[in-house]
C-alpha cells in the first residue's frame, strides 16, 4: 500500500430498480442489501482499504447524502467527502475529484469504483488493482477492469479487446453499448469481449490530460477552480459552476474517445447488484429456490421468489412463482422477476397517477 494510491468511491446513484427499498432519500448503497451486517458502501470502503490508505479514499456523492455518508463511515474527514450539488452523471464529478487529488498529490494513482458492487474474492481484487496500478505507473494509459462474461447478458455494456497479445493486460478496441440477446451471444462466441464493470484505474495526470484533450469545454469549466480546490473557497466555486457542466458519463466523455485505453480481464467473481434478480443470484435460497431477507415466512407451493420485508415480519405465500415481493412501511411491491427492468418505469407511472415523487 502506497501513500500515492487514491480511490474515488462513487456513491451518488439512486438505484431506482431496487424500489421500494432504494429511494432518492435513502438509496441502495446505504442499505445492507445482502443481509451481511454491512451496507454496500461500508463493504466497498473496507475492500478498497486493503489497497488504498483509508485517508486517501474519497467519497463522491450528492450533497443530499452528506449526513448518510458520515453516519455510515464516521472515521471520514470533510476533506474526503466530495459533494455534487447537482446530478450531472459521472464525467464531471470524476474530473472534479481528480483535479482535487492532483493538486494534493501530482503522483497519485487512482481507482474509480462504484459503491454498490458485490465482489467476494477480495484478495484477488486487490491483486488485480495492484497489477493495474503497476501498469499505470509505467504507462500513460487509462485502465479498466473487464469481467469475464458467463452468459449473454443484455443488461451490461461490453469491452472488445485486442486478443493478439499473450500479455494479461489487453488494448481496448472499442466499447459496445448494451446489446440485444443475439448480439450478446456473438460477443461471447468471439472470445474477446468482457463486461464493462465501470471500475477504472489511471495516473491522475493521464486522466486529466484525457479530459483536456477530449472534453475541452468541461475541462475549462473545472480548471477555473484550481486555485479554490482544497480551500475554504471550494464550496462556493462548485456551487456556482457545477450545474453548468454537461450531463455525460465518463465512458462517453473520455474512455470511448481515447486511444490509450487498456483492460485487465478480472480474475474475481463480480455482480453489479443493479436489480432485484442480480441480488437474488447472490443470496442463499431454500429448497424451492426462494431467497428470503428478514421475513419470517410460511411458503407453500411457491418457487424462485425473492422476499424482503422489514425485520421479522410474518409473510404467508402460497402458489406464487418467480416474483419479487418487497414490503416497506409505505409501499408493497409484488412484481414478476422477468419484468424487473420495468420497475424504473413503474415509478414514473406512479408519479403520473398520484402526483407524488415515489423515488
Amino acid at each position: 500500500m502506497s501513500k500515492n494510491h487514491y480511490a474515488i468511491l462513487m456513491a451518488g446513484g439512486i438505484g431506482s430498480r431496487f424500489w421500494p427499498v432504494s429511494t432518492k432519500a435513502f438509496p441502495k448503497q446505504f442499505h445492507d442489501m445482502l443481509g451481511t451486517g454491512e451496507t454496500l458502501i461500508q463493504k466497498t470502503f473496507s475492500r478498497l482499504s486493503k489497497v488504498i490508505p483509508e485517508e486517501n479514499i474519497f467519497i463522491l456523492t450528492n450533497k443530499l447524502y452528506n449526513d448518510l455518508v458520515f453516519k455510515q463511515l464516521p472515521k471520514l474527514t470533510k476533506r474526503q467527502v466530495v459533494l455534487e450539488p447537482a446530478l450531472r452523471n459521472t464525467a464531471p464529478c470524476i474530473l472534479y475529484a481528480s483535479l482535487k487529488i492532483q493538486k494534493e498529490n501530482p503522483d497519485a494513482l487512482i481507482i474509480v469504483a462504484p459503491s454498490d458492487h458485490w465482489i467476494e474474492d477480495e484478495d484477488t481484487f486487490v491483486k488485480n488493482v495492484q497489477q493495474s496500478f503497476d501498469y499505470c505507473y509505467k504507462h500513460n494509459s487509462l485502465m479498466t477492469l473487464g469481467i469475464q462474461p458467463t452468459f449473454p447478458n443484455t443488461g451490461y455494456g461490453y469491452i472488445e479487446f485486442d486478443n493478439s497479445s499473450d500479455y494479461s493486460i489487453k488494448s481496448v478496441k472499442q466499447f459496445k453499448e448494451k446489446p440485444d440477446y443475439e448480439t450478446a451471444k456473438k460477443f461471447l462466441s468471439q472470445g474477446n469481449f468482457l463486461w464493462n464493470a465501470g471500475i477504472f484505474m489511471w495516473h491522475v495526470n493521464s486522466v486529466i490530460d484525457s479530459y483536456k484533450r477530449n472534453q475541452p469545454i468541461l475541462f475549462a469549466l473545472f480548471e477555473k477552480g484550481i486555485d479554490f480546490y482544497n480551500t475554504e473557497l471550494e464550496d462556493k466555486f462548485i456551487g456556482e459552476n457545477y450545474m453548468k457542466a454537461e450531463n455525460i458519463s465518463v465512458d462517453n466523455a473520455i474512455m470511448e474517445m481515447s486511444k490509450n485505453v487498456c483492460v485487465l480481464p478480472a480474475e474475481f467473481d463480480w455482480n453489479d447488484l443493479g436489480t432485484w434478480v442480480s441480488l437474488y443470484d447472490k443470496l442463499e435460497t431454500d429448497h424451492d429456490n426462494n431467497a428470503i431477507i428478514n421475513a419470517k415466512t410460511l411458503v407453500s407451493n411457491s418457487k424462485g421468489n425473492i422476499i424482503r420485508t422489514n425485520k421479522s415480519k410474518l409473510v404467508v405465500i402460497d402458489g406464487v412463482n418467480d416474483y419479487i415481493i418487497v414490503d416497506k412501511d409505505e409501499a408493497l411491491l409484488i412484481y414478476p422477476k422477468e419484468k424487473e427492468q420495468d420497475i424504473k418505469a413503474v415509478l414514473q407511472n406512479l408519479k403520473q397517477k398520484f402526483g407524488e415523487n415515489f423515488e
